[in-house]
C-alpha cells in the first residue's frame, strides 16, 4: 500500500513519502519541484522554469565541473548529503583558482524517502548555497523503485571564472616547491563512519564540510603564482598527492610531525585499523606553490577562518618514479603509495 504523500492540496512533509508518480512528468511531480525545490531554490533564474538558465557571463576563462554525492548515512555530525553537494561542488571549481557562478543538481529520489527526510535535505542545500553566494539555477528530479535507489543520490554541476593571470593545474607542480594544507586532515571521514551501524562509535568530531572559495580568493590574491590546489576528497590526502605527483611528473616528500591531525582523528583510526593519510576530506585543501611564496601563504591561510590550522607538511622533489614518501617521526621514510582499494566506501 502506497503512503499517502497530500495531505489537502499541499504535500504532505510530516508523514508523506516519495512514491512513483512524483517522477512520473504529471500533477504531482509538478507539485513536488514547485512546493519543494523551487521554493528552497527561489533565484530569477530557476523562476523562469525552463529546462535551462540562461545568463550572461564576463570574457575569459570558465571551468566546469561534475560530481555525484551517495554518502552514507545521509545526514551526519557537521551536515548532510544536501550541503555537502554544495561544498564539493563548489570546492571542485574553486580549485582551478575560479570564482563559481551558478550549480546545477539532478536529484535521485527512491520510492518510500519520507518527504520529512528530502525537505531537510533540500532545505540545507538551500541555506548552504545562499551561504555561499552560489545560486542552484536548474535541476532534475527522477524516482526509481524502492530497493533501486539507497534513498538519494545528488548530481551537480558547477561552474565558475577563471580571474586573469591565474594558471592553477595539477600539473605545475615543480621540484623545490612547498605542500600545504588548510587544516587537520581526516574529520569528514570519522564523523562520517561514527555513524556506520556497523561501525557506529562515540566521537565528539563533526564533519569539516565547507566552501572554500573565499580562503582560495585570499591565496590567489595573495600569490598569484600557486601552481596547484585540489582538495583531499576520497582517498585522503595519500591518494591526492599520488594524483598531482603523477600529473606533474614529479615526487613528493612529507613529513609526519608537520601533518595536522585530531587526536580523535588518530585514535578512531587506530581503534578501526585506517591510515590517517588516506581518509576522506571536504572542507580542506592541498596548495603547491614556489619556496619563496610558502610563508606568505600560509600566514594567508592562518587568517582565515578556514586555515587557521593550516600547515607546510613537506616539498615536491625529483623523482622519475612520481612516487610519494613520508619521512616519520622516528626518522624513518615510507612509501606513501595508492590504495589498492577503498578504505571505506559511500563516504561522500
Amino acid at each position: 500500500m502506497t503512503t499517502p504523500t497530500r495531505k489537502g492540496s499541499a504535500l504532505d512533509f510530516t508523514h508523506g513519502r516519495v512514491d512513483l508518480t512524483h517522477g512520473g512528468g504529471g500533477r504531482a511531480m509538478a507539485q513536488l519541484v514547485e512546493e519543494l525545490f523551487v521554493a528552497a531554490f527561489d533565484n530569477d533564474l530557476l523562476r523562469q522554469r525552463n529546462d535551462q538558465a540562461c545568463f550572461a557571463v564576463d570574457a575569459g576563462r570558465m571551468v566546469m565541473t561534475t560530481d555525484g554525492y551517495v554518502i552514507s548515512p545521509m545526514f551526519f555530525p557537521g551536515g548532510d548529503i544536501g550541503s555537502l553537494a554544495v561544498h564539493g561542488t563548489v570546492n571542485d571549481v574553486a580549485m582551478a583558482g575560479a570564482v563559481p557562478i551558478a550549480l546545477s543538481a539532478s536529484f535521485i529520489l527512491e520510492e518510500g524517502l519520507p518527504l520529512a527526510d528530502l525537505r531537510r535535505i533540500v532545505q540545507s542545500m538551500a541555506a548552504a548555497s545562499i551561504e555561499v553566494g552560489v545560486p542552484i539555477v536548474t535541476g532534475d528530479t527522477k524516482v526509481v523503485e524502492k530497493g533501486k535507489g539507497d534513498g538519494l543520490f545528488i548530481s551537480t554541476t558547477g561552474i565558475g571564472r577563471v580571474p586573469p593571470g591565474v594558471e592553477i593545474s595539477g600539473d605545475r607542480a615543480r621540484p623545490g616547491d612547498r605542500i600545504l594544507v588548510s587544516g587537520t586532515l581526516g574529520d569528514h571521514g570519522v564523523a562520517v563512519m561514527s555513524q556506520r551501524e556497523s561501525l557506529g562509535f562515540e566521537t565528539t568530531l563533526k564533519s569539516d564540510s565547507a566552501a572554500l572559495h573565499r580562503l582560495v580568493a585570499d591565496m590567489v590574491a595573495a600569490v598569484p603564482g600557486l601552481h596547484c590546489l585540489r582538495d583531499p576528497t576520497r582517498g585522503g590526502l595519500a591518494a591526492t598527492l599520488n594524483e598531482l605527483a603523477g600529473q606533474s611528473g614529479v615526487g613528493m616528500m612529507i613529513h609526519e610531525v608537520a601533518i595536522p591531525l585530531r587526536p580523535e582523528v588518530l585514535g578512531a583510526c587506530e581503534l578501526l585499523g585506517l591510515d590517517p593519510l588516506y581518509v576522506a576530506n571536504e572542507g580542506k585543501l592541498i596548495a603547491i606553490c614556489p619556496p619563496e611564496s610558502a610563508e606568505a601563504l600560509l600566514a594567508v591561510m592562518r587568517a582565515h577562518p578556514l586555515g587557521t590550522n593550516a600547515a607546510i607538511i613537506g616539498e615536491v622533489v625529483a623523482d622519475d618514479h612520481h612516487f610519494v614518501q613520508m619521512e616519520t617521526a622516528f626518522g624513518g621514510r615510507r612509501m606513501v603509495d595508492w590504495l589498492a582499494g577503498e578504505q571505506l566506501p559511500r563516504i561522500c
